[in-house]
């Protein structure tokens, strides 16, 4: 399987060195536009094919995947005109810019057989699919909440704001654990930097019948926080993606509620404390099983986690928390299909 590079900036070198890694996957050629990138891609890989123009990737009839690591706004272009030419496309998050253009990725790519994948990194790292598994076995009960913190001083961009940069993580966690599709999104944000979009951002989404999401980012923190809470009816867990081992912690604790036959309307609220357990969690790196999958779906004929219409799900959130933004925090509601 014969994969292109195209963007050696940020992500581009994690891409490069995951596909050459991966058994049965050879890396034909890294595409950029600037001359200093290509040539640390020539010193890191000997020999290893670099251009500036997209299209000798793209038309290379030997060349069967396409990697997009480049600014947001470029990734439609990119991406269809690949799909075009017949090659199976990951994208760097958030898939594009706006939802008309990802629809129309999903369209292309289902309409021609292909794999469109999105880079969703965290829904492929052992403690989000662990939180999986202990959500879809029951463990936790009835879910009542998802709650995280996703700060840092920086990186500010400039094609994006904070949501679409960081939240953009955990509305893709989100999309993979959660059950049903959330029916509203609420947010509010602002911005300190000029010529920058929103730095700090509070972030809802509303399930029915009784689940609340909640994201808060901000580029502008003292320290770096990546911490989140699910509660459920029977357990709840912290998730803190910055420790070094016991990533997730999961308690035996939550509340009781009572009504005394007797008192009509007497409620009693209990509360239980049990124990906390960290889970054993697969060390793999996340980028490495994303990779992996890409190549299995395109091998098999199989649709990734993170597929083209995950990242629209992901687009729809992002394009009504931005209305929402605009509207001072009015909830907005989201589409009920992708």
């Amino acid at each position: 399987m014969k994969v292109a590079i195209i963007g050696y900036g940020y992500w581009g070198p994690n891409l490069v060195r995951n596909f050459a890694e991966t058994p049965g996957c050879e890396v034909a050629g890294v595409c950029d536009l600037d001359p200093g990138r290509r040539a640390l891609v020539e010193r890191r890989y000997p020999g290893m094919r670099t251009c500036s123009s997209c299209a000798e990737l793209a038309d290379d009839p030997d060349i069967d995947a396409v990697a997009v690591a480049t600014s947001v706004s470029s990734h439609f272009e990119l991406a269809i005109s690949a799909l075009k030419a017949g090659k199976h496309v990951l994208v760097e998050k958030p898939l594009a810019a706006t939802s008309e253009e990802a629809a129309q990725l999903v369209e292309e790519a289902e309409r021609r057989g292909l794999v469109l994948m999105v880079d969703h990194t965290f829904v492929y790292s052992g403690a989000v699919r662990k939180i999986r598994e202990l959500i879809d076995s029951g463990e936790l009960g009835d879910l009542y909440y998802y709650d995280s913190v996703r700060v840092n001083l920086g990186l500010f961009q400039r094609d994006v704001g904070v949501l679409w940069d960081l939240a953009v993580h955990d509305l893709a966690v989100i999309d993979y654990l959660l059950p049903g599709r959330p029916t509203h999104v609420a947010a509010v944000g602002i911005g300190h930097v000029p010529d920058v979009q929103e730095n700090i951002a509070y972030l809802s989404l509303l399930y029915e019948p009784a689940l609340i999401a909640h994201v808060h980012v901000n580029w502008l923190a003292p320290v770096k926080i990546r911490q989140t809470l699910i509660g459920g009816s029977r357990k709840m867990i912290v998730y803190d993606d910055l420790q070094p081992s016991e990533k997730i912690k999961v308690y035996d604790c939550g509340v009781t509620v009572d009504r005394d036959p007797e008192e009509a309307y007497a409620t009693r609220i209990g509360y239980r404390m049990g124990d906390m357990w960290a889970p054993q969690l697969d060390r793999t790196e996340p980028l490495s099983r994303e990779v992996r999958e890409f190549i299995r779906c395109i091998e098999q004929g199989e649709r990734p986690v993170a597929d083209g219409r995950a990242g629209l799900r992901v687009m729809h959130v992002l394009e009504g928390a931005a209305r929402s933004m605009r509207e001072h925090g009015r909830p907005v509601p989201l589409p009920k299909e992708d």
